[in-house]
């Protein structure tokens, strides 16, 4: 397993990531299976694990990880999120500085650690200002609880804003982003790929195999009901499955899974530090490491660029954040009122 820097924070990061999104009630429900795949993926190189405090449902993602991490907790670069309900009212969730504390408090209670190596900000939050997060990170830092500071899923926009933000008030800047980036979902590489690369923001990449349709397991539709229950769009997209089929073909041409082909297209992006696989089982641990010394020569990017084009989102990712004026249900925000001009 290679490594490569963390953006500019002088932090070694995995090519790959375990994400332990799978973790618990909601893919694997035997904590101590679980505990045996950080340990497989620690045995097997890699150095980074991101996880949030919502994965699992009321934090049980954290304390299975708090479990496998007890004796090995300096072998790993440790990331985890906070923005989702924790809890009953409005209070308990977002990006305000009262609740970034507390909820970094709680996440460090469920690691059983005395700090974070990079908290993420979860999703963006446009009715908060950005201001607030920062200040309370900052605080963070300097109380030496997190090491370095992200967002993830944030639009090119507002990440060059957050960088201004820090830099006229005096507040510490945000030094990664996790985003969506798969070869059915190119619309990275119009601008956010390259605002993360021009401000030196590690990259961590979500869904690698845009949620298993590249695995080359779903083909025609052939999707679990639990997993069309999250992406039902995504998963019945007939562009999408058109091209996995073209894409399955080409693999087969190259004599590699599709799986690994897709995980080798993410990783070739020079913006890319790290790419998050969150397998459910060991069995699918290894299977994907397997990929990791499976680089795509440059023959066989050209080719994907032919059949998905650079920055081309084939179609909507159901769990990917929509900034509220773009979300259906409110046409307020795009159209002029009625009553006169604004």
């Amino acid at each position: 397993m290679q490594t490569r820097p963390l953006g500019r924070t002088g932090i070694q990061v995995s090519t790959f990531t375990l994400g332990t999104m799978m973790f618990g009630p909601y893919g694997n429900p035997d904590p101590d299976a679980c505990v045996r795949i950080v340990h497989r993926a620690l045995d097997q190189g890699i150095t980074t694990i991101d996880t949030a405090d919502v994965y699992g449902g009321d934090g049980e993602s954290e304390r299975i990880l708090g479990k496998a991490l007890r004796g090995r907790r300096d072998d790993v670069v440790l990331a985890t999120k906070g923005n989702g309900p924790m809890g009953p009212g409005p209070n308990r969730q977002g990006n305000s500085r009262r609740w970034i504390i507390s909820a970094v408090e709680g996440s460090l209670r469920r690691l059983g650690v005395d700090h974070i190596d990079l908290y993420q900000l979860h999703h963006p939050e446009p009715g908060t200002d950005i201001e607030e997060p920062l200040s309370a990170l900052t605080d963070l830092l300097r109380a030496g609880k997190v090491r370095a500071i992200g967002h993830s899923n944030l639009p090119a926009s507002e990440i060059v804003e957050a960088q201004w933000v820090a830099q006229r008030r005096g507040l510490a800047r945000f030094r990664t982003e996790q985003l969506h980036y798969s070869i059915l979902n190119r619309g990275a590489e119009h601008e956010i790929l390259p605002v993360c690369d021009r401000y030196g923001l590690g990259v961590l990449v979500w869904s690698p195999l845009s949620m298993g349709l590249l695995t080359g397991r779903y083909r025609k539709e052939t999707a679990s009901a639990g997993r069309l229950h999250w992406a039902p769009k995504h998963l019945t997209d007939p562009r999408k499955l058109a091209a996995v089929e073209t894409l399955t073909s080409l693999a087969e041409q190259a004599g590699t899974p599709l799986r690994h082909l897709a995980l080798a297209f993410v990783t070739a992006h020079p913006a890319v530090a790290s790419a998050i696989i969150g397998p459910r089982t060991e069995e699918q641990l290894d299977d994907l490491l397997a990929g990791a010394v499976d680089p795509a020569g440059d023959d066989l990017l050209d080719r994907i660029d032919e059949i998905v084009p650079p920055g081309t989102d084939l179609g909507p990712v159901d769990v990917a954040y929509v900034p509220p004026h773009l979300r259906p249900g409110t046409p307020s925000a795009r159209r002029r009122g009625r009553s006169g001009c604004r």
